[in-house]
């Protein structure tokens, strides 16, 4: 930079560049987009070509393995072998030529998607790359391949962040509460406190020992280093606020482990942290963590204060009926666990949690 320019010279220069840097992303988009749609239309060329052939049983076999071959002597990058294996797989994933993601963006702006299977073009979502669909390819469930595919477009996924929230299993435990139909058609819905808790939550970025041999504090600070994967997991909305936020009352002084702000639900939300078993303190504690959120931080138009106790055993049932108020809404428990989960374990702590709900309903009727 030159320090003796005028500062008009030098504003109309930054406002040059950023034209120019918007410009160079909006090509790499464009491009991509193209891409995606160019490979869509090949695979569809593929199996159509392998079903006019089924009468020759080694045709199917074949016929890529030729296609790669010539269209090396082409020069094409990215057309061997597997690739059009994927190219086929993307046409039989999405044979409508669209998605749920481009339908859902299509009706926000108020666009009606026309694409048949005789249209040479095709549509899916602009902020997705063909990596993205690789990964997305790869889930067997329709209803889970297109919940990711809206939550990566609408949260800007990278295709790292993409593959991480499949291993962990995130459709599985949000459709884990029955609403597995409505995550297929739209996605992840943020409304209600309860919305922001997944059970368990997974943490296994973090990379801890056993939890036994870890203290609260270590747990916290490594939270902290890993920040942008922890936001990740907690979901959609999220900022980070701050950490051991004091609070003061008649000159004694408490710290909340982490404070967030949800801007979907425009409300606080607090984090305390505890290693093993959940217990009344820990619900009484965040109880006045949150009154003293909802009196003295929250601003006129925000929602009542949200508080979550992520433990790592969460044997609830009976204290937090006993602890907090009926209709509570406020105050939330999770788990959390440092590997990640399967389907089985997942379905079995469902069964569990229910079962244990059912004994406290047994419990007060008795």
């Amino acid at each position: 930079m030159n320090e003796l320019a005028d500062p008009k010279e030098e504003r109309l220069y930054q406002r040059l560049t950023d034209i120019l840097s918007d410009s160079r992303g909006r090509v790499a988009r464009s491009v991509n987009t193209e891409m995606v749609n160019a490979y869509w239309r090949i695979g569809r060329e593929i199996v159509e070509v392998e079903q006019l052939g089924r009468e020759r049983a080694d045709y199917g076999a074949l016929v890529m393995d030729r296609l790669a071959s010539r269209l090396r002597l082409t020069g094409a990058r990215g057309l061997g072998v597997a690739n059009l294996r994927r190219m086929r797989q993307f046409f039989l994933a999405f044979p409508e030529g669209t998605s749920q993601a481009a339908k859902l963006l299509d009706s926000r702006e108020n666009i009606r998607s026309t694409v048949c299977i005789e249209s040479p073009a095709a549509r899916f979502h602009p902020a997705l790359g063909w990596a993205h669909y690789c990964a997305l390819m790869r889930l067997s469930k329709p209803e889970a391949r297109a919940f990711y595919e809206i939550e990566a477009a609408r949260e800007s996924w990278s295709v790292r962040q993409l593959e991480r929230q499949i291993a962990a299993m995130l459709f599985e435990r949000l459709a884990l509460k029955g609403d597995s139909a409505r995550l297929a058609a739209e996605g992840q819905e943020v409304s209600q406190p309860h919305h922001v808790i997944k059970d368990p939550f997974v943490l296994e970025f973090l990379e801890l020992s056993e939890p036994r041999s870890t203290h609260e504090r270590d747990l916290e600070q490594v939270i902290i280093d890993r920040l942008e994967d922890f936001l990740l997991e907690l979901g959609k909305g999220f900022c980070f606020v701050g950490r051991q936020k004091r609070v003061t009352l008649e000159g004694d002084h408490f710290y909340v482990d982490l404070v967030f702000y949800n801007r979907i639900l425009r409300a606080f939300v607090l984090v305390d942290l505890k290693l093993g078993k959940l217990t009344h303190q820990d619900l009484g504690q965040m109880q006045m963590y949150v009154n003293f959120f909802d009196r003295f931080q929250r601003l006129d138009g925000e929602a009542k204060t949200i508080g979550i106790v992520l433990c790592s055993e969460k044997n609830e049932a009976m204290v937090v009926r006993i602890t907090l108020p009926e209709g509570n809404e406020q105050i939330l428990t999770a788990r959390y666990q440092q590997c990640l989960p399967s389907e089985d374990e997942l379905r079995e702590r469902l069964t569990r949690d229910r079962d244990d709900a059912e004994r406290v309903l047994e419990h007060g009727k008795a």
